[in-house]
């Protein structure tokens, strides 16, 4: 049941939350083409650091979720952080900071239901052979998925964990299985790794800058595992479920983009992944198992695909909900079914999916996601610096908490995140994908700020006819984290 008629419904463990935010490892398998084109077998490295990197900045966000256990995740604690502790005016700057990381989150998760959709019918049309036009199986594809997702998530977290293992189980296990394979069989050579560790004469200023590039790019999967951290509302215990979800999740990325990024590499070499492209598992699998490994490799990835989607889905509409109750988005995304699912969050997510897939090419979009989750790590980061240092919050209780002095680690990430990362992505994505998704980011970014502004407009007429004096009232954003039914 949710903590009232507005709640989400505490109704997970932390194994459950770990089971449905593990299909981020997944996003492991599309990017290693691009990011493998650039850096060779040093790439194998650039995947392991970047889930290093994670653990600094998720530590932060596990212990944050925590201290706002009503917050849904980064998002919602940005926009408690943010929010002024007295609203005196009608557009506050701080809670429009703490609106735009949310809405910067947002967009980094959304398109991944519509990315991986096209990508799963490309699979589906090699798997057998369609012949019809290739927007018409995105779109129908892309219409059975979202209202399954609809379907499932409505009836609670709970029964999304259940599928969350199935997945897992049909995803994860063959994988593992198939690169292993790789391993016993010979298929792997370690020449492959020793040999083109590095593009010839690379090291140059623009070298570096693409260096970087990749980094940004990578986090958006290696450091996503802090998705377990959105269902905090829905843990039953958040203080000890959030940080066993969150690490658990994190060690099983590490150890998995290691093995996969180091088992395709040393499989295929840089020429065998610029053949195979993003389907690196085809042709691993046939070595190892023939023509009919081929098709088992391709039921694996729409398999692994489905598990992203799901994670994905479920993530951006809760941070739907999480805006609209702070009232940075309008109040009715915030309204709960029966079973304290927000499913007109739901809804909006797989409409706007299902625009998305109706362009046919993910690509630009891709991109621009990563540029979007620089922007949040940037402002969820800073949140936590604030959290430990404004007097507002510094000494509300913390379940979890990290290691001592962890805030000075949260600034420098994200110094380093504001400083190198979104610049060098900004450059990488230009440069690789050409301006088009640069525009793309900036104009889906940008378009929040006129939906904020007149959202508050409303806000400010209801407060000033139901509350004496106006908008000149007190406004604790942490006492309100605390209030059930509220963010």
């Amino acid at each position: 049941m949710s903590d009232n008629e507005t709640g989400l419904a505490r109704s997970i463990s932390w194994k459950q939350g770990m089971l449905i935010a593990l299909g981020v490892p997944i996003l492991i398998l599309p990017s290693l083409y691009d990011v493998a084109g650039i850096l060779w077998a040093f790439s194998i490295l650039m995947w392991t650091v970047s889930v290093l990197q994670g653990f600094l900045q998720n530590t932060a966000y596990g212990e944050m979720v925590t201290a706002f256990p009503k917050a849904a995740g980064l998002p919602g604690c940005a926009q408690i952080v943010f929010s002024p502790e007295k609203r005196t005016s009608r557009y506050d700057i701080g809670k429009l900071i703490g609106a735009f990381c949310a809405w910067s989150y947002w967009f980094a998760w959304t398109p991944v239901v519509a990315i991986f959709t096209i990508l799963m019918g490309d699979y589906l049309m090699q798997l057998v052979e369609i012949t019809f036009d290739p927007l018409i199986v995105y779109v129908v594809l892309g219409v059975l998925i979202v209202a399954a997702m609809t379907l499932i998530g409505s009836r609670g977290l709970s029964g999304g964990a259940v599928i969350g293992l199935v997945l897992a189980l049909v995803a994860i296990v063959p994988l593992v299985v198939i690169l292993t394979a790789a391993f016993v069989t010979g298929t792997f050579n370690v020449n492959n790794i020793s040999g083109e560790f590095l593009p010839p004469g690379w090291g140059g200023p623009i070298d570096i800058v693409m260096l970087f590039g990749c980094f940004a790019l990578a986090q958006w999967s290696a450091c996503a595992w802090e998705t377990a951290a959105v269902y905090g509302p829905e843990y039953k215990k958040p203080g000890t479920d959030v940080p066993k979800a969150l690490f658990s999740c994190g060690f099983i990325c590490l150890i998995l983009y290691l093995f996969v990024s180091t088992a395709v590499f040393g499989s295929l070499g840089i020429t065998g992944i610029e053949d195979a492209g993003y389907a690196t598992l085809v042709p691993i699998a046939k070595a190892v198992f023939g023509d009919m490994g081929g098709s088992i490799a391709l039921i694996l990835l729409m398999a692994a695909m489905l598990l992203i989607i799901q994670t994905g889905f479920l993530g951006s509409s809760r941070t739907l909900y999480s805006m609209a109750s702070e009232g940075n988005l309008p109040k009715f995304i915030a309204k709960v079914n029966k079973n304290g699912m927000p499913v007109i969050g739901m809804v909006i997510v797989s409409l706007v999916n299902l625009a998305l897939i109706s362009i046919g090419n993910p690509v630009a979009i891709l991109a621009a996601s990563g540029i979007a989750y620089c922007f949040a790590q940037i402002i969820a980061l800073a949140a936590y610096v604030k959290s430990k240092t404004n007097p507002r919050f510094k000494d509300l209780p913390r379940p979890f908490s990290a290691p001592r002095g962890w805030k000075y680690v949260a600034a420098a990430v994200c110094l380093y995140e504001a400083a190198v990362l979104l610049p060098c992505l900004v450059y990488w994505s230009a440069d690789v994908y050409g301006s088009r998704s640069v525009v793309i980011g900036a104009i889906i970014l940008l378009v929040f700020i006129p939906i904020w502004f007149v959202t508050q407009a409303k806000e400010a007429v209801m407060d000033s006819e139901s509350v004496p004096g106006g908008t000149d009232q007190t406004y604790d954003a942490a006492a309100e984290s605390e209030t059930p039914g509220k963010l």
